[in-house]
């Protein structure tokens, strides 16, 4: 069995629900931020999306999608002019790769349909673990937990998982929580990454600071060889 099956997360399921009670009553309504209607329009946008802000990302896919409005016509894409839409994403070319990649697969092995199996979507080209989860969570009505950047660290920070490994702290959390809890969970611990949790943390907005292992360490508790007045 995987290491991320048999993680332990470091809170009790209760501890962990209160914490994201907490955040979800912060950013209330969260959600992905990219633009889609369909499966197909999400896995595009979400390949897009790696080092690049969603703000951008819905800037190119509107042109991108008429000119391509399914995965046929972006497998037949020219090359070139594939770029030249997608190149303000940045690393341009190799989404460009693994746009063509994914929509050929899609189309001779899935007859032109996004899967809604994680084991199929992970097979395609430019497709990881976090990007099927969004597709799967947000548009396919299949539970799924995204572990980005932002999840990794908030959850880390707060404490209610403890990895560097995304696989993991998405076992972690998935242990303590439904399933239908899982899609939310994720764009909450998002969005508190964003606007709250960043790299350096706005703690004083934090809505679940005084639970936070981070805050607790740093704030909390006198520092050794020092007394509070």
């Amino acid at each position: 069995m995987s290491p991320a099956r048999t993680a332990r997360p470091p809170k009790s399921p209760a501890v962990t629900r209160r914490i994201l009670a907490l955040l979800e009553s912060q950013h209330p309504g969260a959600t992905t931020e990219l633009r889609y209607t369909n499966a197909y329009e999400l896995i595009v946008a979400t390949i897009l999306s790696a080092q690049c802000t969603d703000a951008r990302v819905n800037q190119v896919t509107p042109a991108l999608f008429r000119r391509y409005p399914d995965a046929r016509a972006l497998a037949a894409a020219d090359l070139a002019e594939l770029e030249r839409l997608v190149q303000s994403t940045g690393f341009f070319r190799a989404k460009t790769r693994s746009l063509i990649g994914m929509a050929t697969e899609v189309v001779e092995r899935h007859g032109g349909a996004i899967p809604a199996r994680m084991d199929d979507l992970v097979e395609l080209p430019g497709v990881g673990r976090k990007t099927a989860n969004v597709v799967l969570g947000h548009a396919l009505g299949v539970p799924g937990l995204p572990v980005d950047r932002h999840v990794l660290r908030v959850a880390n920070r707060i404490g209610i998982a403890k990895s560097d490994d995304p696989e993991v702290v998405e076992a972690q959390l998935c242990r303590v929580l439904p399933a239908e809890r899982w899609t939310l969970t994720s764009d909450t611990l998002i969005l508190h990454g964003r606007r709250v949790c960043k790299p350096k943390p706005r703690c004083d907005v934090c809505a679940a600071r005084a639970s936070c292992d981070y805050w607790q360490a740093e704030f909390g508790r006198p520092k050794r060889g020092s007394r509070r007045r």
